[in-house]
């Protein structure tokens, strides 16, 4: 057991903060800075907040002609059409002009109506081409592309590979809700993760899960999310209706090996919602937790191994 104690490096990006919980000895300013340097790298390429992000630089290219860009951002776009079709469409990243019509992201909560009648009843399914050796990609048709479903887990991901490649053995990185957890803690127990309660009023932990060695990540329609009209509606697009997600799942962790994944099975589990997201994970052998609106609070179900 180790006497060092915890402490938590941390900084701005994509609009909130990363962080990284570790022993003493190994904090650093220049650790720090790496760190910084690997998330920023990924809002640069990745971002709908930057339009020189290499995202947008491909969403505005002509519908066929191939964009350079940067190896996390294919990797991101491989992952994403791994889960499209083991979900069957149920994570798309092809929702960006129904994220932008309904009012979120850079959209900034003004919704628009003939955007919304134009995105929905399609089918948002992205049709894109990689080609990892020559650093490029280009979209096969018009859907707009948007990697809030997965971006935040792989900055993660990029988080721990410098953690890792500094042959750090135990932390806790984190950004929203996306965590690698790596090792243990300096006393020797497993890392405890809160699982929020769904509560758009307040933050507050429902229960703690002990974990090391994987990944999490939590979609919820309680934290973003916008007013129209008397209904909240929340920020997770269904790509098979161009609409807001409207189901009973308040919200759905999934513990996986790494972060984007976790994170972008998270979103197809949402999507899927309280009878075909468990079944479906299931299925698949998926790790994950619902939390289930009933009439009255929340029923959990659970399909760990």
């Amino acid at each position: 057991m180790s006497t060092d104690i915890l402490v938590t490096l941390n900084g701005p990006t994509m609009g909130t903060r990363w962080s990284a919980r570790l022993a003493s000895r190994h904090a650093s300013p220049d650790l720090t800075a790496a760190l910084q340097n690997a998330v920023d790298l990924v809002d640069r390429q990745m971002s709908t907040w930057r339009a020189d992000s290499d995202l947008m630089r491909l969403n505005r290219a002509v519908q066929g002609g191939w964009v350079d860009v940067g190896a996390e951002l294919m990797e991101v776009l491989n992952v994403s059409a791994e889960v499209t079709a083991a979900s069957d469409g149920a994570f798309d990243i092809g929702v960006g002009e129904a994220v932008s019509a309904w009012g979120f992201g850079a959209a900034q909560g003004q919704a628009d109506e003939t955007a919304i009648r134009a995105a929905m009843g399609r089918r948002l399914r992205a049709q894109v081409e990689c080609r990892p050796g020559a650093g490029r990609a280009r979209r096969l048709n018009d859907r707009r592309l948007d990697l809030s479903g997965v971006a935040k887990g792989f900055a993660v991901d990029q988080m721990a590979k410098v953690l890792r490649g500094r042959q750090i053995p135990d932390f806790l990185a984190s950004l929203d809700g996306e965590i690698i957890a790596h090792g243990r803690r300096p006393d020797g127990r497993p890392w405890a993760v809160a699982l929020e309660e769904p509560d758009p009023a307040r933050r507050a932990a429902r229960g703690v899960i002990e974990v090391t060695d994987c990944a999490l990540a939590t979609s919820g329609d309680y934290r973003h999310r916008i007013q129209l009209g008397a209904a909240w509606l929340s920020h997770t697009m269904d790509p098979r209706s161009g609409a807001p997600v409207r189901n009973r799942a308040a919200s759905v962790t999934v513990l996986a090996a790494d972060c984007a994944r976790a994170d972008a099975w998270a979103t197809a589990l949402m999507v899927l919602g309280e009878t075909d997201g468990p079944a479906l994970a299931r299925a698949k052998g998926i790790e994950a937790i619902f939390l289930i609106r009933e009439e009255v609070g929340f029923r959990e179900e659970a399909t760990l191994r």
